[in-house]
């Protein structure tokens, strides 16, 4: 194992990263949009993902797009971005790479076109290379390649063909078996995963009785999905540990007791993403809340806090619906 001096710092799939914090795809645009936030700095964070990225120009869908829900936020953006050649010789040209991590988020309708986007990253700086699988796939009647574990195992497949870089798979939580798909994407080649992706709902406008998001629906992010969050990254944790795959945990962590529950959960980094909403300058408080929580408990690092959950013994006789 490798051994650090700081204890926030930590290698995730051979990256060295400053702190454990993560800076999650969409939330901060192509990495430059928080650079203008007064007291904000990249090495307050390990990694930073970049927006959705797919093989031409999206438009994105029509408004409204972002909606505030109750200890949550739906979005339906729609995936609006330049296309992979822009953001390969115009934008990733700009950004500094020796202040932090920058991870590419490879999304697309077809596993072709997943294919395509992950080998134009290849080629370029990029020192990771996030697969955003809860994408339609149009060839299969619009089913998301990340709800069905052997599709998201093709997909994953036909991006570790084309790249020698990290892969990570970003897994959806609408699915049945999030612990067989993590499987089967690590035995497909997936070095990491993110754990989760936003889980799928709506609102209505009362008045007019429509939906209020243009897409009728939206993922949900927030507080309001901890819980399964977090559920879901001690299940893929329990396959991850036989292989050694590394996981980023997120959903709705606002606090430095949820990046420590994340960590104790199985999760090695931490995915900050709509917090960062209403308090752009979290990171370096969740990153003090954590260092001090492993001052007073003895741990020397980050890494001997990880999947350290020890799960109570239910009797035979329990019932899970009260």
């Amino acid at each position: 194992m490798t051994q650090h001096t700081d204890p926030l710092s930590t290698t995730f799939c051979g990256m060295s990263f400053q702190t454990p914090l993560v800076l999650l795809s969409g939330c901060v645009g192509f990495g430059e949009e928080y650079t203008r936030v007064k007291g904000f700095s990249n090495r307050d964070v390990g990694a930073i993902c970049l927006k959705g990225t797919t093989q031409t120009q999206r438009p994105g869908n029509a408004p409204h797009r972002v909606y505030e829900t109750s200890s949550g936020m739906l979005n339906a953006i729609g995936l609006q971005n330049p296309g992979v050649d822009h953001v390969v010789d115009n934008i990733l040209p700009e950004l500094d790479f020796s202040e932090t991590r920058f991870i590419a988020n490879v999304s697309g309708s077809t596993i072709e076109e997943y294919r395509y986007v992950t080998e134009r990253f290849n080629d370029s700086d990029i020192d990771a290379i996030e697969i955003n699988i809860s994408c339609p796939n149009v060839k299969e009647g619009g089913v998301a390649f990340g709800n069905d574990p052997e599709m998201s195992a093709r997909v994953v497949t036909a991006c570790r063909e084309v790249t020698d870089k990290p892969l990570i798979t970003k897994l959806s939580p609408n699915q049945t078996d999030i612990a067989l798909n993590a499987r089967l994407c690590i035995e497909a080649g997936s070095d990491a995963f993110a754990v989760i992706n936003t889980l799928m709902g709506m609102s209505i406008d009362i008045e007019s009785r429509t939906p209020v998001i243009g897409n009728n629906q939206g993922g949900l992010s927030g507080p309001a999905i901890k819980p399964i969050a977090l559920l879901k990254v001690h299940q893929v944790h329990q396959v991850c540990r036989e292989h050694n795959v590394p996981i980023i945990g997120q959903g709705g962590i606002t606090t430095t007791e949820d990046a420590i529950e994340f960590l104790i959960a199985g999760a090695s980094a931490i995915g900050i993403g709509t917090s960062l909403f209403y308090d752009p300058l979290i990171c370096p408080k969740i990153n003090a809340g954590i260092s001090k929580y492993l001052a007073k408990h003895n741990f020397g690092n980050i890494s001997e806090l990880i999947g350290t959950l020890s799960l109570n013994t239910p009797p035979p006789s329990q019932c899970l619906c009260g």
